[in-house]
C-alpha cells in the first residue's frame, strides 16, 4: 500500500509518497520534469515488497507546496537542498537513488554531497556528460542560458509547457501511444496552470545551464566512490537521447547498463520491464 504524506522543511510542505517497510533498503525516487512523484506510482506497485520507498514533489511540483520564485529560489542548488533536508527529516542515513530527467541534478548533487549515503544509483534518462545534449534538441534552451530574455523566455514556455508539449513529453518514442494513459500531462497542465507556477518552471529550465558546470564534479564522484549504478534508458528520447547513456561506461566500473525501446518516460511505457531490471539487478547488491 502506497501512502500520501507531507513533511515540512523550511516552512514549505513538502509531498511524498511512501511503501514497502522500513526495514527494507530505502529507495529515494527523484523524478523529472514536467513531472512528480505520479510517475512513480505503479513502480511503487511494483517495489513495495522488497523496498522502502520515498517519493517526494520538489517545491513547485505535484502537491508539494508551490511558491512563486519571489518566495523560493527556483535553482537545481535549491531543490536539492530542500530534498537533502527532507531525507535528513526522514531520517534516511543510507538509500538508493533513482532518478529520471530533472532528478539526475537533484540526485547528484546529494550523492556527490554524501557519498557514503548512497547504496546505488538506478539513471533512467537522467544525464550527467556534454554528450546528452545535443544541439538537435538543446540550441533553444542553450540560446536561453546565454541571454534570457523575454523573447527566449516566451519560447520556452511554448515549447516545454503547452499542452501539446505536455502531451509529446510522454508520448514521442513509444511504440504505442494508447498503451500511454492522459493522466500524467493532463495533472501536469492542472498543475501548471497555478498563479507562478510556469515562471517557476521557467526559472528551472534557466538553470538547468548550472548543471553543466556540475558534470566534473559528479563524473569525478562516480569515478572516486562507483556506486553501483543500474541504467534503464529509452533510447526514443529526443531530449535525453542515448547518447547522454554511454558515457556513464567511462567512469563507472559496477555498471548495469540496459537501452530500452522506449521514449522519455519509460515507466508509463514499459514500467514493467524496468520494475524488473531494478529487482533483478538489486537482488545481487542486497544478496
Amino acid at each position: 500500500m502506497t501512502f500520501y504524506r507531507h513533511a515540512v522543511i523550511d516552512g514549505l510542505k513538502i509531498f511524498y509518497r511512501e511503501a514497502g517497510d522500513p526495514s527494507r533498503p530505502a529507495l529515494l525516487l527523484l523524478h523529472g520534469f514536467p513531472a512528480s512523484s505520479f510517475m512513480y506510482r505503479h513502480l511503487l506497485d511494483s517495489l513495495a515488497d522488497h523496498f522502502h520507498l520515498i517519493a517526494p514533489d520538489y517545491p513547485g511540483f505535484g502537491y508539494s507546496d508551490a511558491p512563486t520564485p519571489a518566495e523560493y529560489e527556483y535553482t537545481f542548488d535549491r531543490l536539492a537542498d530542500t530534498i537533502n533536508k527532507f531525507t535528513e527529516h526522514l531520517g534516511l542515513a543510507r538509500y538508493g537513488l533513482y532518478m529520471q530527467d530533472f532528478g539526475g541534478p537533484v540526485g547528484f548533487r546529494l550523492a556527490s554531497g554524501h557519498p557514503e549515503r548512497v547504496s546505488f544509483q538506478v539513471v533512467q534518462n537522467a544525464n550527467a556528460y556534454e554528450e546528452g545534449l545535443p544541439d538537435s534538441f538543446w540550441a533553444p534552451v542553450r540560446a536561453l542560458w546565454a541571454n534570457p530574455s523575454p523573447a527566449n523566455l516566451a519560447r520556452i514556455r511554448q515549447a516545454a509547457m503547452s499542452d501539446e508539449a505536455l502531451a509529446w513529453n510522454y508520448t514521442h518514442g513509444v511504440a504505442d501511444a494508447e498503451r500511454v494513459s492522459p493522466d500524467s500531462w493532463v495533472l501536469q497542465r492542472a498543475l501548471l496552470a497555478r498563479p507562478g507556477n510556469k515562471e517557476a518552471m521557467l526559472a528551472l529550465l534557466y538553470d538547468y545551464g548550472s548543471n553543466l558546470g556540475q558534470y566534473p564534479k559528479w563524473q569525478a564522484y562516480f569515478r572516486e566512490h562507483q556506486p553501483p549504478t543500474l541504467v534503464v534508458w529509452g533510447k526514443n528520447d529526443v531530449i535525453f537521447p542515448e547518447s547522454g547513456a554511454h558515457p556513464y561506461k567511462r567512469d563507472l566500473q559496477k555498471l548495469d547498463f540496459n537501452i530500452l525501446d522506449t521514449g522519455h518516460f519509460a515507466l508509463d511505457d514499459q514500467g514493467d520491464v524496468v520494475a524488473a531490471h531494478v529487482l533483478r539487478f538489486t537482488q545481487k547488491l542486497f544478496a
